[in-house]
């Protein structure tokens, strides 16, 4: 008798792969180029696309890490005050006389420092959503924040920091090169290794993950100081944009980020997302609100149109499961 094997992998169809969200989301990117080429013809100008891709793609450094905090059904909306923390500290030291380069340093470990706590605050007290935890040390990393600085700016950076943000490695920006090799980095992490099967693994069951062998609390924090980390990267970046920095930036980012995660197909029930997917968000998002800003569609629209796209990214998963039914 022949032993019976078991296998994970579902057939490969033609209809399941262009059923897939990531194909949606690429005809919605069609759409919106197309909607913006015949509402402006500046919507081509190379200059103003290369700006307005460099200006969305500082808070797209958090979505990498908070698809994976979305994928084992946890939130972070502490990401924003985390950008505002670390850059305001790296500023005032350097204000006070550190080398640029270490008070960059420092600003990356403040971030990682931050979300650790996170982290380590949302495994030591499991009785107490992630929502909770993030919300009262948002409040607090803000609040230290304006603390240090008050109401002012500062800035007066060396030259060589703007290159960060506005410099050029053969005619392409360097922050997109930058962001395509973390998301290539992310993606492997989370589809390519035994810590990104485990990942979906808690987002499915953790109690089921905890009792198999996995180090659910481990995995958390790691997770949480990653997006702490890219959170410090964002802040780099952002102040180098700037050229100055006060307590209030990066205000609404979390809302942005998580947008753009759930608009990818990151499922905030957990366990199900690709990172392909809010890579592909990322950019549908930036270049419709690029588009619509030429022809002065006002802010509050842009969010209404932004809340129609998530209910559609809500609701599509569901009809198809009605539709096998």
């Amino acid at each position: 008798m022949e032993p019976r094997v078991l296998h994970n992998d579902k057939p490969f169809t033609l209809k399941g792969f262009f059923l897939q969200w990531e194909w949606l989301l690429v005809l919605l990117f069609l759409a919106v180029i197309v909607l913006n080429v015949n509402l402006s013809d500046y919507f081509w100008d190379y200059d103003n696309l290369r700006d307005a891709t460099m200006g969305f793609l500082d808070k797209a450094f958090i979505v990498l890490p908070m698809a994976l905090i979305i994928i084992m059904e946890d939130i972070d909306i502490s990401v924003g005050s985390i950008v505002a923390l670390s850059s305001v500290i790296m500023a005032d030291l350097y204000k006070h006389g550190v080398p640029m380069w270490l008070a960059m340093i420092l600003c990356l470990l403040v971030g990682t420092a931050c979300g650790a706590i996170n982290g380590l605050l949302i495994v030591k007290f499991k009785e107490l959503s992630a929502v909770i935890v993030t919300l009262s040390t948002m409040i607090i990393y803000r609040g230290i924040a304006y603390i240090l600085l008050e109401d002012q700016s500062v800035g007066k950076f060396p030259a060589w920091f703007k290159y960060l943000g506005w410099g050029y490695v053969g005619g392409i920006p360097f922050i997109l090169i930058a962001f395509i090799v973390c998301a290539l980095l992310f993606g492997v992490l989370l589809h390519k290794t035994k810590f990104g099967r485990r990942v979906y693994a808690i987002g499915n069951n953790p109690t089921s993950s905890r009792y198999s062998g996995v180090r659910v609390d481990l995995i958390k924090v790691i997770v949480f100081t990653l997006a702490g980390f890219m959170a410090a990267v964002t802040a780099l970046f952002l102040t180098s944009r700037m050229g100055s920095t006060r307590p209030n930036i990066a205000s609404g980012y979390e809302l942005d980020v998580i947008a753009m995660a759930v608009l990818g197909g990151i499922s905030t029930a957990g366990g199900k997302g690709r990172m392909l997917g809010a890579v592909l968000a990322v950019f549908l998002i930036g270049y419709l609100r690029y588009g619509l800003g030429l022809v002065n569609v006002s802010a509050q629209s842009l969010l209404i149109i932004i809340g129609l796209l998530l209910i559609v990214a809500v609701m599509v998963p569901k009809l198809k499961l009605k539709l096998k039914r």
